[in-house]
């Protein structure tokens, strides 16, 4: 009986400790007010990767990153762990430029309507540029997978889908 008190004693003081440290990252602010700061740091960093490659990773085609990690039991040569270095280095290149702009565009939609200067033309416009940068990333993510498979041989990439499995 004792021993129940004591529990339950503990459960609700560990309970109310983690309630009081959690920071709600979802309503934290930002330095866009639009963003919270949770989406802002994603987005300094750019767009995930994983989403954005399914069309390409679920019909065979690996994202760089994935195939630099198994280089040696690869057996990749140098031009190729080279050429495949490259294409990694350009694609977070690419999301953190993606990134950088989605959150120039938020940025710019947050001054317009606080300022109460948008119109429907203006908000067609960075709407539409908001998915521009969607698609060039998304584009980038996509080419990454297909100039890595390219630079594979086919029983690398064999090997690869093997070896990523598991």
């Amino acid at each position: 009986m004792i021993y129940k008190k004591i529990l339950c004693t503990l459960f609700t003081i560990t309970a109310t400790a983690a309630a009081f440290a959690q920071t709600d990252s979802a309503t934290t602010p930002s330095a866009i007010k639009t963003l919270t700061l949770k989406q802002y740091a994603e987005l300094q960093n750019g767009p995930e990767l994983r989403e954005m490659a399914l069309p390409a990773t679920m019909n065979g085609y690996p994202m760089p990153d994935d195939v630099l990690q198994f280089k040696k039991e690869l057996k990749l040569t140098d031009l190729q762990v080279k050429q495949i270095t490259e294409i990694s280095r350009y694609l977070k290149q690419k999301k953190v430029q993606a990134g950088q702009s989605m959150i120039l565009n938020e940025k710019k939609l947050d001054d317009l309507f606080s300022k109460h200067k948008i119109d429907e033309g203006t908000l067609n416009f960075y709407g539409n540029r908001y998915g521009l940068y969607q698609g060039e990333y998304r584009n980038a993510v996509l080419s990454a997978c297909i100039n890595t498979y390219n630079a594979l041989n086919p029983q690398q990439t064999t090997r690869f889908w093997k070896l990523k499995k598991p």
